[in-house]
């Protein structure tokens, strides 16, 4: 049946429309948004008898439209164009955010073990071995970046000037391993390679000590590390529930993090991925705004309750989120997005521990001496209410992508 509407009239609404919101859209542009999977193609809408069809836009295309033109900048990529689309909340096609997504997680740890072990070579071994190589070119993981050792001495050396024994002896006290170790650069960088290529099978309670330990300030004490690393001898009968007795965490599925990422990509619900994302971006403010806070009470040479808040979080677990937020610079979408999906991860293996470990002291995470971004601690708690959601990396267990 021929149809008797404009071919391009269609096209011709959209570029009206975006030019009545004050931007020049060209049909080239239309298309080639529409091939990069961000932009709903024309769809044909019957006339009625004898009068054919005509091509008309997708509700959702006017919309999109205005906001394109606006993000779009020569050089933008379009799985950036895509990620900021979906952090204004606008109706990105699924497939498009999820390949969108996976792509960034793609880039994690690239050139880590891609032909896999050898004939004969057990997994460890060849995780050793990488992470080996890794050291061996110079390559560093630094835990700790230099703005936040800045901020550590300034408070050490405020300290100082007031006649305060500085670290307290009384957090020392109550770290009950005599002799802590602090992993250097290079064992930090061999670790992380390691846990990055096996995921849980590579994590035990001597390995989360002496993280938390590589993130501290130098030479403190660290009762939370300590309360690691002796986690089997205090509770052995619970801890064989998340730690196997042959090495390894049950919570974090084993193999290669980025398969296990890619897997929860494809597998979340979209809402959770928008969660995530805003998560994502919403923590990355807090510890950017703590850093000035600190920054700011060191000029003034008057430590107030910034400097407790980030005391505090540099020695608990949280202290990981924020050296890690403090660590990019220049953090792209990609990077946004990569990390939404770790956070997912986190949310998921508390959501598994609760149920391996049930009546967990979760309420502890609000208490006033521990300090954790409250977006992230909103979004990990939500993960442990009752919702009929998925509890279990069994559910994740298969590769898919």
């Amino acid at each position: 049946m021929s149809s008797t509407g404009d071919p391009g009239s269609a096209d011709q609404q959209l570029m009206s429309h975006a030019l009545r919101h004050g931007f020049v859209v060209t049909a080239k542009q239309l298309g080639s948004w529409r091939r990069a999977g961000l932009l709903p193609r024309n769809t044909a809408r019957w006339l009625g008898r004898g009068r054919g069809s005509a091509s008309v836009p997708d509700d959702e295309a006017f919309g999109l439209v205005v906001a394109l033109a606006r993000l779009a900048r020569r050089g933008a990529r379009p799985s950036h164009l895509a990620l900021a689309l979906f952090s204004e909340g606008h109706p990105v096609p699924e497939k498009t955010v999820r390949e969108v997504f996976g792509k960034a997680v793609r880039g994690l740890g690239v050139g880590l073990g891609e032909e896999g072990p050898e004939a004969g070579e057990d997994e460890e071994e060849w995780a050793e071995r990488v992470a080996d190589e890794v050291v061996a070119s110079g390559q560093r993981f630094r835990l700790v970046p230099a703005r936040a050792r800045r901020i550590d001495e300034g408070i050490a050396r405020c300290m100082r000037d007031r006649g305060v024994v500085w670290p307290p002896p009384e957090l020392a006290a109550l770290d009950r391993n005599p002799e802590p170790s602090r992993p250097s650069d290079r064992e930090a960088t061999a670790a992380a390679v390691t846990t990055v290529l096996r995921g849980g099978a590579d994590i035990t309670p001597q390995g989360i000590g002496d993280l938390l330990r590589a993130i501290q300030p130098a030479g403190w004490g660290n009762p939370w590390a300590s309360l690691a690393e002796y986690t089997v001898d205090d509770v052995p009968n619970l801890a064989q529930e998340v730690f196997r007795p042959d090495g390894g965490m049950s919570t974090l599925p084993d193999g290669p993090v980025r398969d296990t990422l890619l897997r929860l990509v494809e597998a979340a619900p979209l809402e959770d991925l928008w969660d995530a994302w805003t998560v994502s971006g919403a923590t990355r403010e807090w510890a950017l705004d703590l850093c000035a806070r600190v920054e700011a009470e060191l000029e003034a040479d008057e430590l107030d309750g910034a400097a407790f808040e980030w005391l505090m979080s540099r020695t608990l677990t949280s202290g990981i989120v924020l050296m890690a937020e403090m660590s990019d610079r220049r953090w792209s979408p990609a990077d946004r997005a990569s990390t939404s999906v770790g956070l997912l991860l986190m949310r998921q293996a508390f959501r598994d521990l609760n149920e391996k470990m049930p009546g967990c002291q979760w309420e502890l995470l609000d208490s006033p001496g521990v300090i954790m971004p409250p977006p992230l601690l909103a979004f990990l708690q939500s993960g442990l209410a009752p919702s009929g959601v998925r509890s279990s990396f069994g559910d994740f267990a298969e590769p898919s992508v």
